[in-house]
């Protein structure tokens, strides 16, 4: 309750986003910072301040579950219900390495996932629980469609990548730097870091 009452006192969480983004000082951006995540835990939700987000979306359920990525860019006018996912793909071997781009005007129904390198058109509806990997045209609607497998004969990689002061993967709950020059190669190629961080 304190946290809440604290964050209000600020103009909301949507507020202190905008002032872990414009203020220069240092030290008030750490504590800003500390703030934006306590509320953000509160609502177990992560929305990061670094995601380029041309105007504030709509929540109609809050920030409940709502997972936003580093370098995930989002339009003007957008709907995002509870335990929506717009997550960035650090798989090597994934042609969708990347994060999303999503249009202006669009609506999320709850539960939706839209992960990697996909570019979603403006006016696009996606309906709840509906998991969106490949460009979607402007004026769209997508909604689930049945369960595809695509079976491998080679292990896959599915590390999980994130860039802090140099790439690393999750190993056994610790992070480990990566060490191969052909896996770095690709994700300096395929993944923007410069705006992706410890968060």
């Amino acid at each position: 309750m304190g946290i809440r009452l604290i964050i209000r006192f600020f103009g909301g969480m949507w507020k202190l986003r905008e002032r872990c983004l414009n203020t220069h000082s240092k030290t008030l951006k750490y504590l800003y910072l500390l703030l934006y995540r306590a509320g953000q835990f509160e609502s177990s939700c992560f929305i990061s301040h670094k995601a380029w987000i041309k105007s504030k979306p709509c929540f109609p359920h809050g920030l409940h579950g709502i997972f936003i990525s580093s370098s995930a860019v989002i339009g003007h006018n957008c709907v995002l219900f509870h335990q929506t996912t717009i997550g960035s793909n650090t798989l090597l071997d994934s042609q969708g390495l990347g994060a999303p781009t999503i249009g202006d005007n669009c609506y999320i129904g709850a539960g939706a996932k839209i992960i990697g390198k996909v570019v979603i058109g403006n006016n696009v509806r996606i309906g709840a629980n509906t998991v969106v990997y490949k460009d979607v045209p402007d004026n769209s609607i997508v909604v689930s469609n049945s369960q595809t497998i695509i079976q491998r004969n080679e292990p896959l990689n599915n590390r999980y990548y994130s860039y802090r002061d140099g790439w690393v993967y999750c190993n056994n709950g610790e992070w480990l730097q990566e060490g191969d020059r052909k896996i770095l190669e690709i994700l300096d190629k395929k993944v923007n870091h410069s705006v992706l961080g410890n968060d």
